[in-house]
């Protein structure tokens, strides 16, 4: 049986979350494979919000074991938080699997993460200052704290005195911050090693049975292409690999079981943070598409930056990942427009590039060049099929498929789980 991914397209926010949640009732396993709680997914279920942060969108459907993979890094507090906050609700995380060897965001890396960004200034590359960054950069240091580690108090309190040896020396001598306590630290973990360890798994290990036995795995990340380490618009990126190969390596699922790839795209574009954005609107149409869409960060509550559709990115991102099928989210926020623009390709310093360019300098300075496409007027947030939609949506539609190099397998039509339209099974 299949393993499917599903990833963001463009820089993040484009929807993953509601993707995931209607195939999860078609599958069994549903693992988070990168990222930490520095992302987020909304979930609609009728009139029911769900703001998912560490915990895959899997938890919201009865029969699904949702998993958190190794290349997670993950804030204990906070997952906890959002287990006690889904119990509120109704919702047991009963069946959640982490990874022992996914790594621990830890109280240096939160504190490191924030004073660093302050300290770059103008620089700052838009972090959460949730120690994302600091727990990556710890992990390929070989100096991380793992998950497997709150089960043996001697090992995590070793760890501990090494790690806090350096960063606190870090934090007072250079940034004139406080140093952290070792005994308040290690007192916090073993507090939540009590009420992680019948969660903690070989998840690798379970995942690849569970293949074998037939059960279909669903992976999904938490940001986008253009925020992968190696292939996003760096420095501002995240610190992990959102793309199909990070699936890979932040799963222990090789690639020859992979069997689909669904990459999610936004009807236009937005990102966070600091960093290239060819198609930005930095006018009252960006402003309109940001309330228009709602376009607020689920984990941050930060303004999105807005743009026009950039079929270029997009195009990477099928070569990136190999997509298979997209899905395309938010078209029905582009309802009321006379006009709709989207980028083909970018002028660089008077030479087209119809991919992205090589060097951060030249993507930097690439200006969109635009094809105008007709707007509708309809509201289409209860089409259920692709003939309901107006022509010049479903012309718009075809348009970005053909730009894209992918099929469109299903378009969102508003944020509605059952606001979805399919054009061929994603499954």
């Amino acid at each position: 049986m299949p393993a499917v991914v599903v990833l963001g397209a463009q820089w993040g926010d484009e929807g993953k979350g509601k993707a995931t949640d209607l195939l999860g009732d078609a599958v069994e396993y549903v693992v988070r494979y990168q990222g930490g709680n520095n992302a987020g997914h909304t979930i609609v279920i009728g009139d029911q919000k769900y703001a998912l942060h560490l915990v895959p969108t899997g938890i919201l459907s009865p029969n699904v074991v949702p998993v958190i993979g190794n290349g997670v890094v993950i804030d204990p507090g906070v997952l906890l938080q959002e287990i006690d906050a889904l119990a509120e609700r109704g919702v047991s995380a009963e069946r959640l699997l982490i990874s022992a060897n996914a790594h621990l965001i830890m109280p240096h890396h939160k504190a490191l993460d924030k004073v660093s960004e302050r300290y770059l200034g103008k620089a700052k590359i838009g972090t959460t200052g949730r120690g994302i960054g600091p727990a990556y950069g710890d992990k390929i240091y070989r100096v991380g704290i793992r998950v497997q580690d709150l089960l043996d108090p001697g090992i995590l309190s070793a760890k501990i005195e090494v790690a806090l040896n350096e960063k606190n020396q870090i934090l007072t001598k250079i940034y004139n911050r406080r140093g952290l306590d070792h005994a308040q630290v290690l007192e916090e973990y073993l507090g939540y090693a009590e009420r992680l360890k019948p969660h903690i798994a070989d998840t690798s290990l379970v995942l690849s049975k569970a293949l074998d036995e037939g059960k279909f795995v669903l992976l999904e990340g938490g940001q986008g292409t253009l925020l992968d380490i190696d292939h996003g618009t760096y420095p501002f990126v995240t610190s992990s690999s959102p793309t199909s190969g990070g699936a890979c390596a932040g799963s222990g699922i090789p690639p020859q079981r992979l069997t689909k790839v669904i990459g999610i795209l936004k009807a236009y574009t937005t990102r966070v943070g600091s960093g290239p954005f060819p198609t930005e609107l930095e006018d009252a149409m960006g402003d309109w598409l940001r309330t228009t869409g709602g376009e607020y960060g689920v984990t941050t509550g930060r303004n999105r930056r807005t743009g026009w559709f950039d079929a270029v990115i997009a195009r990477y991102a099928t070569r990136i990942n190999g997509v298979t099928d997209f899905f395309l989210t938010k078209l029905d926020v582009l309802s009321g427009l006379e006009r709709i623009p989207v980028c083909v390709a970018y002028d660089v310093d008077g030479e087209r590039h119809d991919e992205i360019p090589m060097t951060q300098t030249d993507f930097h300075h690439a200006k969109p060049i635009y094809e105008e496409f007709p707007g509708w007027q309809e509201d289409i947030t209860g089409a259920k099929s692709f003939d309901d939609l107006p022509p010049n949506a479903q012309a718009y539609v075809r348009t970005l498929e053909e730009m894209s190099g992918a099929p469109i397998s299903a378009i969102g039509v508003g944020p509605g789980r059952d606001q979805t339209i399919s054009l061929r099974s994603l499954v």
